[in-house]
C-alpha cells in the first residue's frame, strides 16, 4: 500500500534533478536570456507541464540550481579544525577546499555573477537568492577572520572580508575565460597565504603597543 506514494516521491525527485542538471547546462551555454523552459524540456526528456509542476518559471528554476550548487559549495567555506595543523595551513586547506568545491558545482557562481553584474527593471528571483546566499558565505568567511584574528577591529574585517571574497571571485573569473589551464586550487591556496598575511598586519595594527621597558 505505501510502495505507491514512495514511488511517486522517489520519481518526482529524480525528476526534478534532471531538470536542474538540463537548465545548468542550458544556462552554461546560452546564459540567463537564453534559458528557455522550451529548452530544458528538449534537454531533459520532460515535458513542460512536468517543470512547471516543480518550478512558477523559468526564474524560480534558475534560482533552485543556484540554491542546490549554493548548498553544495557552502559545505566547503568551514575552517578546519586545529588538529590540521597552524593557522595559515587551516586557511590554506579551506581555500582549496573551496576552490575544489566550484571546479565541482561553479553553477552557484558562474549564474550568480551573470544576475548580479545585470539591472532589469524587475529583478530576477535568481539575483535575489544570489545575492542572499552570498551574504551567507561572506559572513562566515568573516566570522572565520575573526576566530582567527581576533585583534582584527571591525572596519579592517569589513574590508578584509570584501577582499577575500572579490579576490576569490576573480579567480573564479579568471578560471572560466582561460578554462581548465587555470590551476584554480593553487591559486585559491595562494590568495589565502595573501590574506593571511593581510590580516596579520592589520591584526598587529590594531593591538595596543606594548610597554616599554625602564
Amino acid at each position: 500500500m505505501t510502495q505507491a506514494p514512495r514511488r511517486k516521491r522517489a520519481n518526482g525527485v529524480e525528476s526534478r534533478q534532471r531538470i536542474l542538471d538540463a537548465t545548468v547546462e542550458i544556462a552554461g551555454e546560452r546564459g540567463y536570456d537564453g534559458t528557455s523552459i522550451a529548452a530544458v524540456s528538449a534537454k531533459c526528456g520532460l515535458p513542460a507541464s512536468s517543470i512547471y509542476w516543480h518550478f512558477k518559471d523559468k526564474d524560480d528554476l534558475i534560482a533552485a540550481v543556484i540554491e542546490r550548487s549554493f548548498e553544495t559549495w557552502l559545505t566547503a567555506v568551514e575552517l578546519p579544525d586545529e588538529a590540521t595543523g597552524a593557522p595559515l595551513e587551516r586557511m590554506t586547506v579551506m581555500a582549496a577546499n573551496i576552490a575544489k568545491s566550484l571546479v565541482d558545482a561553479p553553477d552557484f557562481l558562474r549564474l550568480g555573477l551573470m544576475l548580479a553584474l545585470e539591472r532589469r527593471p524587475t529583478e530576477p528571483r535568481g539575483r535575489t537568492v544570489f545575492l542572499q546566499v552570498r551574504e551567507i558565505s561572506r559572513r562566515r568567511i568573516a566570522q572565520m577572520l575573526q576566530d582567527l584574528f581576533p585583534d582584527l577591529d571591525e572596519q579592517a574585517l569589513a574590508t578584509l572580508t570584501t577582499y577575500t571574497v572579490a579576490g576569490a571571485d576573480g579567480l573564479f573569473v579568471q578560471r572560466e575565460v582561460a578554462g581548465d589551464d587555470v590551476d584554480l586550487i593553487a591559486l585559491f591556496e595562494l590568495h589565502a597565504r595573501m590574506v593571511y598575511e593581510a590580516a596579520g598586519r592589520l591584526s598587529r595594527a590594531a593591538s595596543p603597543a606594548a610597554p616599554c621597558g625602564d
